[in-house]
């Protein structure tokens, strides 16, 4: 039978792996030295229970933009894939968009000192995008990451991966529930784990159980070379994204067990279609 991670493999590890590192604070190490935070680990460790993201044998490649979140989650996969009991590999890939002011040039020495294969692709998108700007309905974000999305998965195919790992966490999907309902007049989110439509590539989110401020902080405090301002194009106006972002963050100022409560809204949603999904509503 397919191994999983399973919580009562991994819950004592956390503990001994992760609770004895302690950094100095002002202290920059190599990025083979760097051991994510048992704050962090924790969450994604019962997200991986939670959802069986990762089996024996897999070979996962990672959505690597140079962001906080996916730069986080490089150092949290290639620190399981060293020390979990389950064995599977890991490598990223970055998708260059070829936006003025997108520079990942410095992705590419960080993850060979880290020992993590490493893919670049470049795409004229932006380029692309000028042909549909006329459509009032063009949206560039969704434009760009549906062409990134296609690149990823064909790397995936052809150098042998049968698994992509992206960086999206709980804010990430609470703002997708709040744009969802408001305007599409429909209940959901993106999905922890599902396959694909050609069914040949699993898609995993290991930080749906993590705070946005939980990547924020590992990487400030892991001085980790995020690449300023990763998507320049979202960055140069407000997005809808941004208002909802604010709408949460003005909520739970209000109510501190806001996410909580949203989590738990949520998790049925992000599992819909998977066994979670039935144990949860069976559970109702």
């Amino acid at each position: 039978m397919t191994q999983f991670f399973k919580q009562s493999q991994h819950c004592g590890y956390f503990m001994s792996e992760i609770e004895s590192h302690n950094p100095e604070d002002d202290q920059v190490l190599p990025p083979g030295k760097i051991r994510p935070p048992k704050a962090l680990m924790r969450p994604v460790g019962r997200a991986i229970a939670d959802f069986g993201m990762i089996r024996e044998g897999d070979r996962i490649l990672i959505g690597l933009s140079g962001g906080k979140d996916s730069l986080s989650l490089l150092h949290v996969l290639k620190h399981l894939s060293t020390y979990a009991p389950v064995k599977f590999e890991v490598a990223a890939i970055t998708v260059d968009p070829q936006i003025p002011g997108f520079d990942p040039s410095v992705l590419k020495p960080y993850l060979a000192e880290l020992g993590v294969p490493y893919f670049y692709d470049a795409q004229p998108i932006a380029e692309e995008a000028e042909q549909h700007l006329d459509d009032p309905s063009f949206s560039f974000c969704a434009f760009c990451s549906r062409l990134k999305r296609g690149i990823i998965y064909s790397v995936a195919r052809r150098e042998g991966y049968n698994v992509i790992a992206l960086g999206q966490h709980l804010d990430d999907l609470a703002e997708s529930f709040l744009m969802s309902a408001f305007h599409r007049g429909q209940l959901g989110t993106m999905k922890a784990h599902y396959v694909n439509d050609k069914g040949d590539l699993r898609i995993i989110r290991p930080f749906v159980y993590v705070r946005e401020r939980q990547t924020t902080s590992f990487a400030e405090n892991a001085y980790l070379p995020v690449v300023p301002d990763n998507c320049p194009a979202c960055f140069a106006k407000p997005t809808e994204r941004q208002h909802y972002k604010a709408i949460l963050a003005s909520e739970e100022r209000r109510y501190k067990n806001l996410f909580r409560n949203l989590l738990h809204t949520l998790k049925p949603l992000m599992a819909e279609g998977s066994d979670l999904a039935q144990q949860l509503t069976s559970e109702r």
